[in-house]
C-alpha cells in the first residue's frame, strides 16, 4: 500500500484539495505538524499564501476526528469585525465541501444580543470574534466554563495590532485564557515582518526571568509586485495633500482595472476624493465609499457589493487595509504618501490574492515630498525591505481596565493576578509595585481621590486568612457599566447624521447615515452646507442626540475635518527619503519638476546628508523665518516647533508661529534668527525642563489624559441607560486632571498618560534620537529669500492662515509668488 502523499493529512482533505486542483502549501503542513507537537507557532507569510486556511487546519483536523464536539474548540480573534464576518464566510465553503459537522460563529459588536447570550452557554465549535468581544467574555462569571475546553486561539493580523493598546489588552486576555485552558495553543498569522522575534515573545506566556518565543514558520516569497507611480513629466504640486490634479488619471486607472481599491489616508481625503471621482465619473460607473464614521449597516452593504464583484472602485481608509479577501480587486491606487513600506505592502496585497501572481498598484504622490517617499517606498518593497515599528511598554490605564475586568468575573488575589498580568509580553518586567498601584486606583482612584465613593469599585473580602484575602467588585452593578465601556478605542465624541423628514419640524427623521465628530457640528449654522457618505448635506439642526440634514447641491460644501486617521510617517521611510535627497546620483529616478526642485535648492543652498540637520534662514514680506527638514514624520515635528518656539522666546526673539508638516518644520517671527547658536537650540536637553513645562499647560496632554482615564475606567462614557456628550467627558477629566497635577503629580494616571504623549502624540522618542543623530550635525544656511526646500512648508502655513471665499484665488498668488522666489537662478 502506498504511504499518502501528505502523512498528516487525513484522506478527506488530502481528497479536497485535489478536488480544487490544489495541493497544500508546505506552510500549511507546517502549521499541521506544529499542531500535532503541540506548539505556538507564528506564520509569516504573503498576501494569497493561504494564511487564514493554515490558521485554521489542525483545527478543522481536530474537529473532524472528533466527530462530535458540545464545546468551544478554537477561538479567532481578528482586528477588524469585517475581517471577521469575511473569513467566516470563506470558512464555510471548504466546511461545506468537506461535509465536516463544525458549527462555525461570528460575535462582534453587530451581532444580536440574542445571539451573543446564547454563545455563552452554547458556544459553536469554532468562534471568530475581535479584541473587545472576549475582553467582555471573559469579563463574565461563565468565562471558566465556557474557555475550559479551549484548545487553539488563532490571532489574525497579528503585526497589526500587538504594539498597541488593543494589543495590550489582547495580551492581557490571552494571559487569562492560558489560565482557564492550561496548554492552549496560540498561532499568529502575520503579513511579512522585518523582525518577527516580538510577535513570537507575544505569542507565548513569558516566564519570569528569560524569554520564550513561539516556533516560526515561513511561507514562500510572492511575485514582486508591480507599482506604478503616477507624477507627471510637466507639473508636480509643490504642497498639499489630495492629489486633485491627477483625479482624471486615477478615472482612467479605474476604467482598466475590474476593481479597484482607492486607498487615502484619513477620512476627510476620502470624502473628498469621493467627490472628486464621482463629479468626472461620466460613464456612472458603480463607486463606493467606506470608511470608519459610516453607518454599520451602509458599510456591510459596500461590502457586500464588493464581495459580489459588482463595484467598479472602492475609495476607503485604514478600514480595509486588511486581509479581506475579494477576489475581483485587481487594481490598488494609493493616493498620497503611504507613510510606511509595511503599510504599502498591506494595501498593495489587496489587490490579486494570489501568491504568484504580481498585485498591481499605482502610488499617486499630492507634492514634491510625496513623490520622493513614494519612490523610496517603491525600491522598499521591491527589495523586500520593511520598516519595524519601536516597541511599547504595557499601558497602565489599560491594566487598570482588564483588573476591574477580572473582578467582574470573580473575586481575585493580587498574587496571584500579577503572576498572570506579568507572563503577558507587554507586561513583562513589570514591577510589583506599579501593579499594585494600579490595583489600589481601581479599588480607590488613587490618594487624591479616595475620599469620592464613586471611584470606589474594589473592596478586600474578609472572610478569610489575610495571607489569601482577595478583591471583589465593591457594587455588582459595577459589572454592567464595566461591559458598556470596555476597549482601548476611545474615539473623538460623535454624533449621529440623520435625515430630516420634508416639512417636518428638526428633529422627526429618517435613516442614519454615519456618524460625526461633535466639533464640528458644533460649529455649523442651519443652511450651512458639508460633504458627508459621498453626499452634499445641507444642515437644519441638532435635536437630542443627532444632527439632522437634507441632500442639497453647493459645490461650495464644506469638508469636515476628521481628527482620526492620519499615519505618522515612519522611522525606516524616512531614513530612505534622506538617503534619496542626498543622493544626486538616484535623483534621475525623479520626474524632471522633482529634480529640477532639488538642483536648483542645491545651487541656492545645500542638500544635507542622511545624517545632517539643514537649518536656513531669511527674510520674507515683514517677516524672518527659520525652516529645518529632519524628516521625521508631523508628529515629532510638531513637538520640536513648540519646545524650539520656547527658547527663541527666552532668546526674545519673538517667535510668532510655526507650522509642521512630515518633512520639514518652519518658525516665524519678528527679529531675525540667523544669529542664533543652532547647537544650542537643537540640544538633547529640550526633552527635560522645556518639555516637562510645556506638557504642564498643554491641551494635547489634557486630551491624552482624558484618553487614559476613559479606558481606565475613571470616568465613564456610558452608563446604564444614558451616555456622556463629549463636552460632559471633557469637563469632568479636565476637573480631575487639574485635581492630581496639584495634590498627586505622581499618580498612575498621569504617569499612564506621559507614558502614553511620549510614544504616541508627541513622538518624543523619536524625536529624541534625532536630536542625538545630529548633534554636532547641523548645518545653517542665512538666505536672502526662499529656498525650493522652504516652499511646501511656508504654503502650508499660507493654508493655515488664509480662510474665507477668496482662500483659493490667495493661495493661488502666494504659491506663484514664493515658487518665482525660490526658483530664480540669480
Amino acid at each position: 500500500m502506498l504511504a499518502p502523499a501528505f502523512p498528516l493529512l487525513p484522506d478527506t482533505f488530502a481528497r479536497w484539495f485535489a478536488s480544487r486542483g490544489w495541493s497544500p502549501r508546505a506552510h500549511q503542513l507546517a502549521l499541521v505538524e506544529e499542531a500535532a507537537r503541540g506548539n505556538s507557532v507564528l506564520l509569516v507569510a504573503p498576501t494569497g499564501g493561504g494564511k487564514t486556511l493554515a490558521g485554521f487546519l489542525p483545527s478543522l483536523i481536530a474537529l473532524e476526528q472528533k466527530r462530535k464536539s458540545s464545546a468551544l474548540h478554537t477561538l479567532y480573534i481578528s482586528p477588524l469585525k469585517a475581517l471577521a464576518v469575511d473569513v467566516a464566510r470563506n470558512l464555510e465553503t471548504p466546511i461545506a465541501e468537506m461535509g465536516l459537522p463544525i458549527k462555525v460563529e461570528t460575535r462582534t459588536g453587530d451581532t444580536p444580543a440574542s445571539r451573543r447570550q446564547r454563545q455563552r452557554y452554547s458556544p459553536p465549535d469554532i468562534l471568530l470574534t475581535t479584541p473587545e468581544q472576549l475582553t467582555l467574555l471573559l469579563a463574565h462569571s461563565g468565562a471558566p466554563r465556557l474557555f475550559a475546553s479551549l484548545k487553539t486561539v488563532v490571532l489574525d493580523e497579528l503585526h497589526a495590532i500587538h504594539n498597541s493598546k488593543r494589543g495590550d489588552l489582547l495580551a492581557l486576555c490571552l494571559a487569562r485564557l492560558s489560565t482557564l485552558a492550561p496548554g492552549l495553543r496560540r498561532v499568529g498569522l502575520s503579513a511579512t515582518v522585518a523582525d518577527p522575534k516580538p510577535l513570537q515573545r507575544y505569542l507565548m506566556p513569558q516566564p519570569e526571568g528569560g524569554e520564550v518565543l513561539s516556533e516560526l514558520v515561513r511561507g514562500g516569497v510572492g511575485a514582486v509586485p508591480k507599482i506604478g507611480i503616477l507624477a507627471s513629466e510637466e507639473y508636480v504640486p509643490w504642497a498639499g495633500h489630495l492629489a486633485r490634479h491627477a483625479m482624471q488619471d486615477v478615472m482612467t486607472a479605474i476604467k482598466k482595472a475590474k476593481t479597484t481599491l482607492v486607498f487615502v489616508n484619513t477620512r476627510r481625503q476620502a470624502e473628498l476624493t469621493f467627490q472628486d471621482l464621482w463629479r468626472i465619473n461620466e460613464e456612472n460607473l458603480p463607486i463606493a465609499l467606506h470608511h470608519g464614521s459610516l453607518a454599520p449597516e451602509q458599510r456591510r452593504k459596500v461590502e457586500a457589493a464588493m464581495a459580489q464583484g459588482r463595484l467598479k472602485a472602492v475609495v476607503c481608509t485604514s478600514t480595509l487595509d486588511l486581509g479581506i479577501d475579494w477576489g475581483a480587486v485587481d487594481n490598488v491606487v494609493c493616493i498620497g504618501a503611504p507613510k510606511g513600506a509595511a503599510r504599502l505592502v498591506q494595501r498593495i496585497g489587496r489587490a490579486n490574492h494570489r501568491l504568484d501572481e504580481p498585485s498591481q498598484a499605482l502610488l499617486v504622490p499630492a507634492n514634491r515630498f510625496e513623490v520622493l517617499e513614494c519612490e523610496a517606498a517603491r525600491e522598499a518593497v521591491i527589495a523586500g525591505e520593511l520598516d519595524g515599528d519601536r516597541l511599547k511598554r504595557g499601558s497602565l490605564d489599560v491594566l487598570a481596565q482588564h483588573v476591574l475586568g477580572m473582578a467582574c468575573s470573580a473575586p481575585f488575589s493580587e498574587d496571584e493576578l500579577y503572576r498572570e498580568v506579568v507572563s503577558a509580553s507587554p507586561y513583562h518586567g513589570l514591577p510589583r509595585e506599579d501593579f499594585s498601584r494600579v490595583v489600589d486606583f481601581v479599588a480607590t482612584g488613587g490618594y487624591a481621590l479616595k475620599r469620592y465613593d464613586r471611584y470606589a469599585k474594589l473592596r478586600k473580602m474578609t472572610d478569610g486568612p489575610s495571607s489569601t484575602e482577595k478583591w471583589r467588585l465593591a457594587h455588582p452593578n459595577l459589572a454592567q457599566t464595566y461591559r458598556l465601556n470596555a476597549g482601548t478605542i476611545v474615539e473623538d465624541p460623535m454624533i449621529d447624521i440623520r435625515l430630516q423628514s420634508k416639512g417636518k419640524p428638526v428633529g422627526v427623521g429618517g435613516r442614519t447615515l454615519g456618524q460625526m465628530e461633535e466639533y464640528f457640528v458644533e460649529q455649523l449654522a442651519p443652511g450651512d452646507t458639508f460633504v458627508f457618505a459621498g453626499e452634499v448635506l445641507s444642515f437644519h439642526g441638532i435635536h437630542e442626540d443627532a444632527a439632522y440634514v437634507s441632500r442639497t447641491n453647493d459645490p461650495e460644501a464644506e469638508i469636515p475635518s476628521y481628527n482620526g486617521g492620519k499615519f505618522p510617517l515612519s522611522t525606516f521611510l524616512a531614513q530612505r527619503v534622506r538617503e534619496m535627497v542626498s543622493n544626486p546620483k538616484s535623483w534621475h529616478l525623479l520626474p524632471d519638476p522633482v529634480q529640477e526642485w532639488l538642483k536648483i535648492q542645491e545651487w541656492r543652498s545645500v542638500i544635507p546628508q542622511a545624517g545632517q540637520l539643514l537649518v536656513e534662514t531669511f527674510p520674507r514680506g515683514n517677516k524672518f523665518y527659520l525652516v529645518c527638514y529632519p524628516f521625521e514624520g508631523r508628529l515629532a515635528h510638531q513637538t520640536l516647533g513648540m519646545l524650539v518656539t520656547r527658547r527663541l522666546e527666552r532668546l526674545r526673539l519673538q517667535p510668532t508661529g510655526f507650522c509642521a508638516n512630515e518633512y520639514a518644520l518652519a518658525v516665524w517671527g519678528r527679529r531675525d534668527m540667523s544669529g542664533v547658536d543652532l547647537g544650542a537650540l537643537f540640544d538633547e536637553d529640550m526633552l527635560g525642563d522645556d518639555l516637562d513645562a510645556w506638557l504642564a499647560e498643554s491641551n494635547l496632554f489634557k486630551r491624552t489624559f482624558r484618553n487614559c482615564a476613559v479606558i481606565a475606567g475613571l470616568i465613564e462614557r456610558r452608563s446604564p441607560g444614558k451616555e456622556k456628550t463629549g463636552r460632559q467627558v471633557t469637563f469632568s477629566t479636565d476637573l480631575i486632571y487639574d485635581v492630581l497635577r496639584e495634590h498627586e503629580p505622581d499618580h498612575i494616571l498621569l504617569q499612564a498618560t506621559y507614558q502614553d504623549a511620549a510614544t504616541g502624540l508627541l513622538d518624543v522618542a523619536r524625536l529624541g534620537d534625532m536630536l542625538k543623530r545630529v548633534k554636532g550635525r547641523i548645518i545653517s544656511r542665512n538666505l536672502e529669500r526662499v529656498s525650493p526646500l522652504a516652499v511646501p512648508a511656508l504654503l502650508e502655513i499660507a493654508k493655515e492662515m488664509v480662510a474665507g471665499e477668496a482662500q483659493e484665488e490667495i493661495l493661488r498668488e502666494t504659491e506663484e509668488s514664493l515658487v518665482a522666489d525660490a526658483m530664480r537662478m540669480d
